[in-house]
Formats: C-alpha cells, sequence, structure tokens
C-alpha cells in the first residue's frame, strides 16, 4: 500500500498543532500507519519538523498570493491576507515555538521571503499613509505572527470563536498600526 506523504504531513500537522509534544509514535498512529512506515518517509522528529516547516511556508505563500497584498489598500489587504492565513495558522502556531527553525545556518530561506512580503504590504500602508511610521514594518511583522499563532491557540483551546479569528487579529494589529490624525 502507498503512502501519501503530504496525507501524513497534514495528519502530523493536525496532531503537532494541538498537542506539540506528540511523539513520533503518537503522528504514525494519527496518519494511520506504523511507526516504520512513518520512519521511512521522516528519519526522525526533525525531518518532519523540517517537512512541516516547508508546508507551513508553501500555504503562508498560497495565503499571500490569494490575498492580493499589492491590491486596494493596504489594511484591506491585511484583513484578506489574515482570512487566507487561517487555515494554516495552527501549523504555525506550532511552528513558531520550534526554535531550531530559526537557528543557525539551516533556517529555510522561505522565511525570508514570507517577511520580506509581508514587511512590504507594512512599508505600503506606511508609504501610503494608512500605518503608523514609528513602528518599523518588520516589528508589524513580527506582531502579525504573533497574534497569528496566538490566535490559532485561543481558536483550538475554545476560548475564542473560529468565525472571530480574522476580526479580532486584523482589528487588534491595526488598531495598534493606524496612523491618528
Amino acid at each position: 500500500m502507498a503512502v501519501d506523504r503530504d496525507q501524513v504531513l497534514r495528519s502530523a500537522a493536525a496532531l503537532l498543532t494541538r498537542r506539540a509534544t506528540a511523539t513520533m509514535d503518537d503522528v504514525a498512529r494519527a496518519a494511520g500507519i506504523s511507526r516504520a512506515t512513518l520512519h521511512r518517509h521522516f528519519a526522525g522528529r526533525d525531518a518532519l519538523v523540517r517537512a512541516l516547516e516547508s508546508l507551513g511556508i508553501a500555504e503562508c505563500e498560497a495565503a499571500l498570493d490569494a490575498a492580493r497584498p499589492d491590491d486596494g489598500p493596504a489594511a484591506d489587504a491585511l484583513r484578506r491576507l489574515v482570512r487566507e492565513i487561517e487555515p494554516a495558522a495552527g501549523l504555525l502556531a506550532f511552528l513558531h515555538t520550534e526554535n531550531q527553525l530559526f537557528e543557525g545556518e539551516q533556517m529555510n530561506e522561505g522565511w525570508a521571503h514570507l517577511d520580506a512580503r509581508l514587511t512590504a504590504l507594512f512599508r505600503r500602508g506606511q508609504e501610503s499613509g494608512e500605518f503608523r511610521i514609528d513602528l518599523t514594518p518588520a516589528w508589524l511583522t513580527e506582531a502579525l505572527y504573533g497574534l497569528l499563532a496566538s490566535g490559532a491557540w485561543a481558536v483550538a483551546e475554545g476560548r475564542v470563536a473560529r468565525n472571530d479569528f480574522t476580526r479580532m487579529i486584523v482589528e487588534l494589529l491595526l488598531g495598534g498600526a493606524l496612523r491618528r490624525e
């Protein structure tokens, strides 16, 4: 029986976004495969996390593309982005806690590309006068990542309704980022 690697990754992502400390045995069970089969695809937890990182980056890139960050007012583009990225927010929250992804020379260049695209959106908002200029675009990007992760955790734990995810993140971020006249 052929194993669908993408299905295994998605099962792992679903489990690890709920239980970041799940073992490889837990991941194999969640994917409906044996531990040996899981190890044929991913040599260990680090390899699995690296594969999940690539999946997360790809999903964020797709969300950015769908959000059309260069179209219309920057605030509207940000709203579209948060709405588009919501399905991947749990995976981003998990990846956000995996420090080894952001250390050393093995850092995936995909993060830098995402950061550059998000920073460009915030810079565009500053240049158009929508966003305050005393907060750097890099800081606003980091704040967005943090809010996405926090929102995903709050939804997963039932403290926030899934339908409120986009509104709550955007309103908090823009409430602190909008220029006041």
